[in-house]
């Protein structure tokens, strides 16, 4: 089936849709660019000094996009204000204004100071949505403090889990709670649209970052220990095995898994171990999980005997699941991304040939528009003053001042 990237549809699922996003770094920037996705307005508005994420990203041709900010930013209008300068509130007032939902990762008290916190704004606007996304819960005693990724990851006890399979801590090497919650976050606003569409009117929204990811290691971990009194001790044996490891093979590695009981004897079989077939420990689902420990010994003895391309397609002839292991390189090299398209590349704006990653949700055989590039700090700067009702005389006398910058175009 050909399915193409920015196909029209009669509307966009967000079409009128208006959010004002003041975040940063990771978590805000996914969450509205997932919005945006939908088909909301995005504008994002940034400090002079810019995104930290321009920078922590990584290089760039001209040091001011990053390949992860370009990424996150897509189809949002950037504007660049001094929001330390007086002049800058009342830019901000008639923003707030203007738009259907507010998104921040700024710290509470940055925002109290500012005027621009959940309770300010929704007393003088109630029909607002107002997301505020934190490292903790504002009525718990770790309620501001700084938080990042790595941080989050090790007191939600993702690095714990490390731990407990290999023996020390370790983090996920990929902004893993940041990308999560920020998803979560875009749900949380999608589902108070709804509420408002229906005549619930605004709200004020909170996700924390270490509530949610905590609950997340909990919901699958707690296990045993779920019931009073437990039954066992907590924790999936299955996933905390130290045999639960992508497998070497002769020239590489595989990641293979089996859960039910025909891919199970589908898999002794293909690796030579039909001996096992009648023994009681591996025949059913409970047995396994009873005989965890001897089963993962078995499942994760290495695959020498064979390439990953020929167990690959021994382990697809029997409906196993199995991918090779890739590496960031052989990646974008995958046949099957390939196929679909989810890379390509365009000629961005300040920074030449750049790739892009069209969206992975499909409605109605076609993909949503990857949407405007990121742009440079104050792009829209001007534009989007204009359209808030700003005069000529009153944008000029902002970026003067240096309470706004425009971008030369």
């Amino acid at each position: 089936m050909h399915r193409t990237v920015g196909a029209p549809h009669t509307h966009a699922l967000l079409a009128g849709v208006r959010i004002l996003d003041l975040t940063s770094v990771v978590i805000g920037p996914v969450c509205t660019w997932r919005l945006g996705q939908y088909g909301a307005e995005i504008i994002k508005v940034e400090a002079p000094e810019g995104d930290l994420m321009r920078s922590l990203g990584g290089l760039s041709p001209t040091g001011e996009h990053s390949g992860a900010y370009l990424h996150l930013n897509r189809g949002k209008r950037n504007v660049c204000l001094d929001l330390k300068q007086p002049g800058s509130r009342a830019v901000m007032t008639r923003l707030v204004a203007s738009v259907d939902v507010i998104v921040t990762n700024i710290r509470p008290l940055a925002l109290a100071r500012l005027g621009l916190d959940a309770a300010t704004v929704r007393a003088v606007h109630p029909d607002k949505i107002y997301s505020l996304l934190t490292g903790y819960g504002s009525d718990g005693p770790y309620a501001g403090r700084a938080a990042y990724d790595s941080v989050v990851q090790g007191g939600s006890g993702i690095a714990g889990l490390f731990a407990a399979r290999d023996g020390a801590p370790a983090y996920v090497p990929m902004l893993l709670c940041d990308h999560i919650v920020g998803e979560i976050a875009a749900g949380a606003i999608l589902a108070a649209l709804a509420a408002r569409n229906a005549g619930g009117g605004g709200c004020t929204l909170e996700i924390p970052m270490f509530e949610t990811m905590a609950a997340f290691v909990l919901q699958e971990h707690l296990g045993q220990q779920s019931f009073d009194p437990p039954v066992g001790p907590g924790g999936d044996r299955r996933l905390l095995n130290p045999h639960n490891k992508p497998l070497k093979t002769a020239d590489g590695w595989i990641a293979v898994t089996m859960n039910t009981d025909p891919q199970v004897r589908a898999f002794l079989r293909a690796v030579g171990r039909e001996a096992l077939l009648d023994d009681p420990r591996f025949a059913t689902v409970a047995a396994r999980a009873k005989h965890v420990d001897a089963w993962f010994e078995v499942r994760g003895a290495e695959l020498w005997g064979q390439t990953t391309a020929e167990w690959l397609a021994i382990f697809e002839a029997a409906d196993i699941a199995a991918m090779p292991c890739h590496t960031l390189e052989s990646l974008r090299t995958d046949p099957h991304l390939q196929a679909v398209g989810l890379l390509a590349c365009e000629r961005h704006m300040t920074e030449g040939n750049v790739s892009t990653i069209r969206s992975t949700i499909c409605r109605d055989d076609a993909y949503p528009s990857l949407g405007s590039q990121a742009q440079p700090r104050g792009w829209e700067t001007r534009e989007v003053l204009d359209e808030i009702g700003m005069s000529a005389a009153e944008i000029d006398d902002l970026i003067r001042t240096g309470a706004a910058i425009a971008a030369s175009q």
